[in-house]
C-alpha cells in the first residue's frame, strides 16, 4: 500500500528523469542543431552512456515484469535470452560495429543500401518499423498493467486506458525535442533506478522466511528433481524453452537484436570513439547478468512464496508476479515502493523513448530524406523527426489499447519474442553474406528477406498440420514447432536462398560493392582477424569435451564452470599479448571477463 513518503520518492524520480531530459532537449531545440547531433547525439557518447542507453533500452518492464513471470512459472532457462547477448555483442563489437562506424551511417538499413541496393535498404526499414511498433504496443502493454495494479487501491489508482496515457505523455515530453541526447542521459538515470528496484524486489523477496535466502531456495528446488526450475536446460521438446532451441535459433534472435537492430546499435554508433563503444557494450553486458538473478531466480523465489502464502486454488498470472510480490513483500511507508515503482517506469520509459528516436530516425533519413526531400536541411529533418515520433507513437498506443487484454494469464515475454522473430532471419543473413560473401547481391539480400515472414508463417503451419503427425518428430521438438526452432530453420533457408540466388544472378548489375565487405570497410588488421579465428575453433573444441564429460557425468557442473570460465579468459589474455599490449587497457579483456562469466552461469547451472 502506497504511503506518504512512497509517493514522495516516485514523484521526486520521476521528476528528475523528466528535468534532465528537458534540459537536455533544451539544448536540443537550437536552429543551429544538426541532424547528426538529434539522431547521434553529435558521436559523443561516452562510454558509460553507452552502457547505461544500451542497459535500459534492452531492459525494460519486458524484463522486470516478464522476465519474473516466466522465472515464476517456468524457471531459471529463461535465462538464455540474457545469457546469449554475449554472443550478439562480441559480434558487435568486432565484427559489425568497425563498419557502421568507419562508414559514419545514421541507419543500418544505409549500410545495406550502400552493400546491395535501395530496395533492400527500404525492406529494412519497413521490417524494423514493423518491429518496433511490435515492441512500443507491448511495452505500453505491460507497463499500464504492472502500474494499474501496483496503484490499485491507493489515491494514485488508475485503469488501463489511463496508465497508457501516462506513458505517452512522460516519454513523449523529452523525446520528441531533445533526441538521442535526451534519450541517453535519461535512460543512464532509469538504468539506475531500475537496477535498485530490481535487486531491492528480489531481496526482499529471498529475505521472506517461506524462501530462506538463496541457499534455502536452491535447496528447496532441488528436493523438486526433474520439476525443479533452477536449470538451464529443459527438454528439446520443452513447448516454451527447449535447450536446442536456445543454443541454435535464440543465437540468431541475439545475433538480430544486438548487431543488425537499429535502437539498440545506434547508442553504439553515436559514441566517441570504437573502444568508447565496445568499453560501453561490454559494461552494459555485464549489468545485464545480473537479470537472471534478481529479475528470473526472483521469479523461482516468488513461487515458493505464493505456494506458501496464497489459498491452494488460487492462481496468480505470470505478468502479474511482479506487482503482487511487490505489495507482499514490499514495506509501505519507508520509500521502498516508490523506489520500486519508479525503477519499473523507468525501465518501461528507457526502452519506449530509445525504441521512438529510433524509428524516427529510420523514417527520416530512410523514406523521408531518401525519397521526398533530398535535398532537406538539417532543421527540416528535425523536424520531420518529430512530427514521425508523435505519429508512431500515436499508432502504438491506440494499438496497444485495442489489441491486448490487460488480463491476459499468458506468458507475455515470451509471446511478443515469437511474434517478432518471423521477419528477423533473413535480415541477419543479408548482413552476414554482405560483409563476408563478395559474391553475395542485391538479388540474394531481397530474396532472403521477402521470404523470411512466408517461410516463418508457413513453417509453422507445415510443422502443425504434417510433421505433428510423425512420434520421431515430435518425441524430439514437441507438439507444437518453437519458435526458436522455427528461427534456426527459417534462417538456416534464408542463408541458403541468399547464397544460390546470388551465384545465379548477374554480381556485376550491382557495381563495384567491394568497399562495403568487411575486409575493407570495417579496418581491421586481417592477420589478428586470423588469430582470433583459432581461437575460436579452440573454445568450440574445448566447450564440445566439457559438455559430453557433463552428458556422461563424468564432471561435476561446477568443476566444468571453472575450467571453462577460466580457458575462456586465457584465451582472450593470449590474443591481447600478441598485440604487445597491456591487457587492462584494452576492451578485449573486458569482452573476456563477461565472456567467461557467462560461461560459468551456462555449466554451473547445468
Amino acid at each position: 500500500m502506497f504511503e506518504t513518503f512512497d509517493l514522495i520518492v516516485f514523484v521526486a524520480s520521476l521528476f528528475t528523469v523528466m528535468i534532465v531530459g528537458l534540459l537536455a532537449a533544451r539544448h536540443s531545440t537550437s536552429e543551429e542543431e544538426s541532424s547528426e547531433e538529434y539522431f547521434l547525439a553529435g558521436r559523443n557518447i561516452p562510454w558509460w552512456g553507452v552502457a547505461g542507453s544500451i542497459f535500459g533500452t534492452n531492459v525494460s518492464a519486458n524484463h522486470i515484469v516478464g522476465m519474473l513471470g516466466v522465472g515464476y512459472s517456468i524457471g531459471f532457462a529463461q535465462s538464455h535470452f540474457e545469457l546469449g547477448a554475449v554472443a550478439g555483442l562480441l559480434i558487435l563489437a568486432y565484427l559489425f560495429l568497425p563498419v557502421y562506424m568507419n562508414l559514419r551511417i545514421y541507419t543500418l538499413s544505409e549500410y545495406l543500401g550502400k552493400r546491395y541496393n535501395d530496395l533492400s535498404r527500404l525492406l529494412y526499414t519497413c521490417f524494423l518499423i514493423i518491429l518496433i511498433l511490435v515492441q512500443m504496443i507491448a511495452a505500453f502493454y505491460i507497463g499500464s498493467r504492472s502500474l494499474m495494479l501496483l496503484l490499485r487501491d491507493t489515491p494514485l489508482e488508475i485503469g488501463y486506458t489511463a496508465g497508457v496515457a501516462i506513458l505517452v505523455f512522460i516519454t513523449s515530453a523529452y523525446t520528441i525535442f531533445g533526441g538521442l541526447k535526451a534519450v541517453v542521459w535519461t535512460d543512464v538515470i532509469q538504468s539506475v533506478l531500475l537496477l535498485v528496484a530490481g535487486i531491492m524486489v528480489a531481496v526482499l523477496t529471498f529475505a521472506q522466511p517461506e524462501v530462506g535466502g538463496w541457499s534455502g531456495m536452491m535447496a528447496t528446488d532441488a528436493l523438486a528433481g526433474d520439476a525443479r526450475k533452477m536449470q538451464l536446460y529443459l527438454p528439446s521438446d520443452h513447448p516454451q524453452l527447449p535447450w536446442s532451441g536456445a543454443l541454435s535459433g535464440l543465437l540468431i534472435l541475439h545475433v538480430f537484436y544486438w548487431s543488425t537492430n537499429q535502437y539498440i546499435v545506434q547508442r553504439a554508433m553515436g559514441a566517441r570513439s570504437l573502444s568508447e563503444a565496445r568499453i560501453g557494450i561490454f559494461v552494459g553486458n555485464a549489468l545485464k547478468l545480473m537479470v537472471p538473478f534478481f529479475s528470473i531466480a526472483g521469479g523461482v523465489a516468488a513461487a515458493h512464496l505464493f505456494a506458501a502464502r496464497i489459498p491452494a486454488g488460487q492462481t496468480v498470472a505470470p505478468d502479474e508476479a511482479f506487482p503482487i510480490l511487490v505489495n507482499m513483500v514490499a514495506p509501505a511507508g519507508y520509500g521502498i515502493i516508490g523506489v520500486i515503482l519508479a525503477g519499473l517506469l523507468g525501465a518501461i520509459i528507457s526502452s519506449i523513448d530509445s525504441m521512438m528516436n529510433s524509428a524516427a530516425t529510420l523514417l527520416t533519413i530512410d523514406v523521408y530524406r531518401k525519397y521526398i526531400r533530398p535535398d532537406a536541411d538539417d532543421h527540416t529533418l528535425i523536424r520531420v523527426g518529430q512530427f514521425a515520433i508523435v505519429a508512431i507513437v500515436g499508432v502504438s498506443a491506440f494499438l496497444a489499447l485495442t489489441t491486448y487484454d490487460p488480463n491476459s494469464t499468458e506468458n507475455f515475454f515470451l509471446i511478443v519474442s515469437s511474434q517478432s522473430s518471423h521477419f528477423t532471419p533473413g535480415l541477419v543473413a543479408a548482413f552476414l553474406l554482405g560483409m563476408f560473401d563478395r559474391r553475395a547481391t542485391a538479388m540474394g539480400a531481397m530474396a532472403a528477406i521477402l521470404a523470411t515472414p512466408f517461410l516463418s508463417f508457413g513453417s509453422q503451419a507445415f510443422y502443425a498440420n504434417v510433421l505433428a503427425d510423425f512420434p520421431a518428430v515430435v518425441d524430439v521438438f514437441g507438439t507444437q514447432l518453437n519458435f526458436m526452432h522455427r528461427v534456426a530453420f527459417v534462417f538456416a533457408t534464408t542463408l541458403l536462398i541468399h547464397f544460390t540466388v546470388s551465384r545465379l544472378s548477374d554480381r556485376n548489375a550491382d557495381g563495384d560493392k567491394t568497399p562495403f565487405l568487411w575486409i575493407n570497410a570495417s579496418g581491421a588488421n586481417p592477420l589478428q582477424m586470423r588469430r582470433a579465428f583459432y581461437h575460436f575453433l579452440a573454445f568450440l573444441f574445448f566447450q564440445a569435451i566439457m559438455a559430453g564429460c557433463l552428458q556422461l557425468d563424468l564432471i561435476h557442473p561446477t568443476a566444468a564452470a571453472w575450467l571453462s570460465s577460466a580457458f575462456t579468459l586465457t584465451l582472450f589474455v593470449l590474443h591481447i599479448r600478441h598485440d604487445a599490449k597491456h591487457i587492462y587497457q584494452d576492451d578485449r579483456f573486458y569482452a573476456g571477463l563477461v565472456s567467461a562469466a557467462t560461461i560459468f552461469i551456462m555449466y554451473y547451472f547445468y
